[in-house]
């Protein structure tokens, strides 16, 4: 997140207004955290230091700000040092939140904080090829090791993407255009962010009002290529393990294959899975409830808000509060895991 800047919303890609600085939800989210003095706080997706800022001033607690993006730890290093102290930067995923967290800290932690998608300082940068509006290398990687969104595209077969684009973009057209990039590459490798939306854009026979039709397909690459689902699956995980009794959990998401993974996990964690009644004793096997729902429905942003800033409509806030039962043991993540990607209808 960012002091200076926000994380975007990652399925729309217009430009933030000039001034646009707080970030999405940010009463809400210190809500549900509910700082206090003395405690430890990790903002998982420290982006530029709008949460850890806000938490930072809100009491006198210290924070540890995660981020995979070695620029994002970098510029924060003047704000750690106005902080004297009561701010220490970890680069890495969230995904490893935890053996990151216990090198530098064997404290308690109180509260974690989770704001998916990119951050602006990355959708901005061309070079860094996140932007189908702004042309640079089809880069996409947040860490900047691994395989890009170029290479992707040049190694896929036209199959492959096809389901890539539709099951992590969402993309009802994501036959045509990953026939459109097929043809495309025949002729010469698509390098160049500007080149991929050009081809996309032609391939999508209908426009939706206020939505570039590269929105979706760039969305997909950049999850494959960052592992983002599988990141979060690893970090509401790693979460639960770090989080002492009483300690809060507070997860933004912008799309419908984030939020359903975040309320998904939650739902089991807490006992409070569809179908389950009340009135009956829990399954055989079954371990204790590692959470208490803070909020069974997403909180979602005000009108004004939304005025302030459009990209905000998207953002859902879960919440909740680690109890005192032993995390979950991980097969059951592994299980759940293969059912994850079918989104749930987002209440």
């Amino acid at each position: 997140m960012a002091g200076k800047s926000r994380r975007r919303s990652a399925p729309i890609g217009e430009p933030l207004p000039i001034g646009d600085h707080v970030p999405v939800l940010l009463e809400e989210v210190l809500t549900a955290l509910a700082p206090r003095d003395d405690a430890t706080y990790v903002d998982g997706t420290f982006g530029a230091g709008g949460y850890s800022t806000a938490l930072l001033a809100a009491a006198r607690c210290h924070v540890l700000g995660l981020d995979r993006d070695p620029e994002a730890v970098r510029r924060g290093t003047a704000l750690a040092t106005r902080q004297e102290g009561r701010l220490t930067l970890i680069e890495g995923r969230f995904g490893d939140m935890e053996r990151l967290v216990r090198v530098v800290s064997a404290e308690p932690i109180a509260g974690v904080a989770l704001d998916l998608g990119l951050s602006s300082l990355q959708l901005d940068a061309a070079e860094r090829g996140f932007s189908f509006r702004l042309d640079g290398p089809l880069d996409m990687r947040m860490g900047g090791d691994g395989t890009s969104a170029a290479d992707l595209i040049a190694r896929l077969s036209e199959d492959e993407l096809a389901e890539l684009i539709r099951a992590l973009g969402e993309e009802r057209f994501a036959r045509r255009v990953a026939r459109a990039i097929a043809s495309a590459r025949r002729q010469t490798p698509i390098r160049r962010t500007g080149e991929l939306a050009d081809i996309v854009r032609a391939a999508i026979p209908q426009r939706e009002p206020g939505l570039d039709p590269a929105t979706r397909t760039f969305q997909a690459l950049r999850i494959a290529v960052n592992d983002e689902l599988g990141e979060l699956d690893r970090g509401l995980a790693a979460a639960e393990r770090l989080l002492a009794p009483g300690g809060r959990l507070a997860v933004v998401a912008f799309h419908s294959l984030e939020d359903s993974r975040v309320k998904s996990f939650l739902r089991r964690r807490s006992g409070a899975m569809a179908g389950a009644s009340r009135h009956l004793p829990p399954l055989p096997g079954t371990p204790r409830p590692s959470f208490t729902l803070l909020t069974r429905r997403p909180i979602r942003p005000g009108a004004d808000e939304i005025a302030r800033n459009p990209r905000a409509r998207s953002a859902r806030l879960r919440a909740a509060e680690r109890t005192a039962a032993p995390p979950w043991p991980a097969t059951i993540d592994h299980s759940a895991a293969r059912h994850a990607n079918r989104a749930e209808p987002l209440r």
